[in-house]
């Protein structure tokens, strides 16, 4: 029982798998943002466009 109560007071959790989740997902953010930026300044500029007349 003891060793049943020292896991569930353990509380440090999984630093290095946080550490890799948030790298890996900063990457991606950057690819995605790397390959869409320019068609979503496209799309920003049109839209701000259309709405100003200009």
């Amino acid at each position: 029982m003891n060793s049943a109560r020292k896991l569930l007071k353990d509380d440090r959790g999984d630093v290095p798998g946080w550490v890799l989740i948030t790298l890996m997902t900063a990457g991606l953010v950057a690819a995605i943002w790397a390959l869409a930026g320019p068609a979503l300044a496209d799309v920003f500029e049109t839209a701000i466009s259309s709405v100003t007349g200009g």
